[in-house]
């Protein structure tokens, strides 16, 4: 892979000695590769997640999983989030105290994780369909959707993934409108994370709900996404790659659309096909002519 080169320092790329074998040789180099740092995070000081992720946007990561967990609904339920001033890692600026109103009823014994959320999975442990139906209703939406513009959404996100392409290691998640604009986009070493931060930085903007918009990620879609495309309102997910069986299983029981291997001139529609012009079933491959 060709990935651009860059001189100044930058808090999600760290570097690598490593020996690069072709053509019947080696030699030695310097490589750029993706930082991935733990991040805790705590509410009114209680430590209730701890997730490996690219810093960066810390701010809106914290606000997006508290939004996906059903804690904040509203910008009013936030007062603010600040790094935590001790312990061990407070120095690396890898701890958040979020300060919630003091009126928000919280149940931190549910909230807490028992188990690691790594950068590859940010629901590990997590209960059932129905647990994540209990704080968010299907969604309502009347938003209709290209094909046209579904097929160019993977290089209009791709055009923002500047770490990427120094790296090579990370995904990416945007948030468009109907027209395909570009809302925001953020990246990170796991999905999850890129998805809650334009969450994140969607709740911090009093943006939400986005019941008239689509999510696009650079990797599969699975439960975890579309379950926190859900607590956004976001009625259209689409993939790079393939959904995972619970993913569909999930948007179809949310009325979501789900859309998956979406490439230069074709894509999967896996639910709710009615929010894309042309497509019929689910189970069509819908292709642009």
């Amino acid at each position: 892979m060709n990935r651009t080169r860059h001189a100044t320092p930058d808090p999600t790329i760290g570097s690598a000695a490593i020996l690069r074998f072709g053509d019947g040789r080696s030699e030695s180099l310097k490589d750029y590769v993706a930082r991935e740092e733990p991040l805790e995070i705590r509410v009114r000081g209680k430590s209730i997640a701890v997730t490996m992720r690219t810093p960066g946007d810390d701010r809106e990561l914290a606000c997006g999983f508290l939004v996906s967990e059903g804690l904040l609904k509203r910008r009013a339920d936030l007062l603010e989030v600040a790094p935590c001033q001790t312990g061990e890692n407070s120095q690396f600026g890898n701890v958040l105290n979020v300060f919630v109103a003091p009126a928000l009823e919280l149940d931190l014994e549910r909230l807490t994780r028992h188990t690691f959320a790594s950068s590859s999975c940010g629901l590990c442990g997590k209960a059932s369909i129905d647990s994540v139906h209990q704080h968010f209703a299907p969604v309502r939406s009347k938003a209709l959707i290209d094909p046209a513009l579904v097929l160019s959404l993977a290089d209009r996100l791709h055009t923002t993934q500047e770490t990427f392409s120094k790296t090579g290691g990370l995904h990416a998640a945007g948030i468009f409108d109907m027209n395909g604009n570009l809302v925001v986009a953020r990246e990170d070493v796991g999905r999850h994370n890129a998805v809650d931060k334009v969450i994140g930085w969607a709740f911090l903007n009093a943006r939400l709900p986005l019941d008239q918009h689509v999510l696009f990620v650079s990797g599969r879609a699975s439960f975890e996404i579309m379950q926190k495309a859900l607590s956004a309102k976001i009625p259209i997910v689409a993939a790079v790659s393939a959904p995972s069986s619970l993913a569909v299983e999930f948007a179809k029981e949310s009325n979501q659309t789900l859309i998956g291997f979406v490439r230069a001139r074709s894509f999967n529609v896996y639910s709710v096909p009615e929010r894309v012009r042309g497509a019929k079933s689910p189970r069509r491959q819908a292709k642009l002519k």
